[in-house]
């Protein structure tokens, strides 16, 4: 059995159901579970002296696209909104491998471990018709490598631009292959066991690239394999005209209709739901995985957070894909976050302790899982550590719970644990050759974006 004791922090934030903040207390993990939070010494085969440091519960990102990390900042595609960004990019994800696949996952978790994200969600629903095979295994090697929590999608799109939709040919699959597929990855990388580090939703991506019946085929399928359901809705206003004029329903009301709602389903962005379709979500527990970035840069609108709160719709946080954010730090996101909020919903928005609530046990409710999201004996020892004897930290330690979105922190954090491993030490990550993988991926995303010149 391995075991860590972590003594002298500042403040322990716990994210827990009675908002506990531990001061000047110590924690002890033991085979990767925290045993201990009080002020005794305990003995472990390592000791971390935390003095000055603020701890709280690893971060959960509940909606990302890897892959889009190596299309990020691209002059070409900044001003414009979804429909068209996509139909866009999507003549370079075309001649997406296993190699983008990996490198661009090692590159994007890398970044999320360094600003204190622990367990990553990733939608990945677009496989070539000649390198479909693997990428999702490519996904979850580098989550190993890395030694994040990883939650992977098995994504998908079957309608394509002749057939109405918005993705090319090239990048759709047949029902039954990806009803296939689905079950292999399910069968091969889902553990529901507790304190899992791998997991598999199912994921077609949006109504305006896949057909109805794959909806109602993959909701069936992951029923029937005890696994949760995720895709975009409610994004855009361009969505909404989409599924209007095609099936004359409301996008919930689509999905409802194809039996996707539910605890066992969230959907990302859920941006243009009106007052009766979020007492809905509520009452049926569907939840939404909130990209406040992601949703500003393409102008698509503000989600109604503090409704959601109000009536107790789950609610997660994420980045969202890296070429619409254009980066994965839930850090940043928090700020954001709560500014943005405030700037439209005043006295009515969420604080900043209810965004860091958001990212953590928010993203575990989320995502089904009751292991994670706070710090608590009997929890998965995922946390990470600040240390704020920093000059920019001066007169910051007033509020520790409110500290991500009043101020904000900015670059890497001082410590990243997951699963009772530490992966990010001084701000740097201790698993791979940073500066060696730095090197690959850089080399990896030139030759593939110089296919699409």
């Amino acid at each position: 059995m391995s075991s860590i004791f972590i003594k002298n922090v500042s403040s322990i934030i716990t994210c827990d159901n009675n908002d506990t903040v531990h001061n000047s207390s110590n924690l002890l993990i033991e085979n990767g579970v925290i045993t201990y939070i009080g002020k005794e010494e305990k003995k472990a085969d390592k000791v971390i002296d935390a003095s000055g440091c603020f701890m709280y519960p690893g971060l959960i990102n509940t909606h990302h696209h890897l892959y889009q990390i190596f299309s990020r900042n691209l002059p070409q595609v900044q001003n414009m909104e979804l429909f068209e960004w996509l139909t866009t990019l999507y003549e370079i994800w075309k001649n997406i491998n296993n190699d983008v696949v990996y490198y661009s996952s090692i590159t994007a978790m890398g970044e999320l471990l360094k600003t204190g994200c622990t367990t990553c969600f990733d939608h990945h629903y677009l496989f070539p018709q000649k390198n479909s095979e693997m990428l999702l295994d490519s996904q979850f090697a580098a989550a190993k490598d890395l030694g994040i929590r990883m939650y992977a999608s098995r994504g998908s799109m079957d309608l394509s631009k002749k057939d109405g939709g918005l993705p090319p040919d090239s990048v759709v699959q047949s029902l039954d292959d990806i009803l296939k597929d689905c079950q292999r990855v399910v069968e091969k990388y889902h553990d529901p066991s507790r304190y899992s580090m791998n997991m598999v939703a199912l994921a077609p991506c949006a109504p305006f690239n896949v057909t109805g019946e794959l909806l109602k085929q993959s909701a069936v399928l992951a029923r029937d394999l005890k696994v949760r359901l995720h895709t975009h809705l409610c994004e855009t206003k361009d969505e909404e005209v989409f599924v209007k004029e095609k099936f004359n329903m409301r996008p919930l009301e689509y999905m409802e209709s194809l039996g996707w709602v539910g605890n066992d389903v969230w959907y990302a962005h859920g941006i243009h739901f009106n007052e009766k379709e979020l007492k809905f979500l509520a009452d049926t527990q569907t939840g939404v995985a909130h990209c406040p970035i992601s949703n500003m840069k393409l102008s698509s609108g503000i989600c109604r957070i503090p409704e959601m709160l109000e009536l107790n719709v789950p609610v997660g946080l994420a980045v969202d894909g890296s070429a619409s954010n254009d980066g994965s730090s839930l850090l940043e996101e928090m700020r954001v976050c709560y500014l943005l909020h405030r700037l439209n919903s005043s006295n009515k928005a969420p604080t900043g302790y209810d965004i860091l609530k958001i990212a953590t046990n928010g993203g575990a409710r989320v995502l089904g899982r009751d292991d994670i999201g706070s710090l608590e004996v009997g929890k998965a020892a995922d946390l990470f550590m600040i240390d704020m004897r920093k000059l920019e930290m001066v007169g910051a330690n007033f509020d520790p719970k409110s500290l991500f979105g009043t101020i904000g922190w900015k670059g890497s954090v001082d410590y990243t644990i997951v699963n009772g491993k530490v992966v990010v030490e001084k701000g740097k990550l201790i698993t791979i050759d940073e500066e060696k993988m730095y090197r690959l991926a850089n080399d990896t995303e030139n030759k593939y974006l110089d296919k699409a010149k």
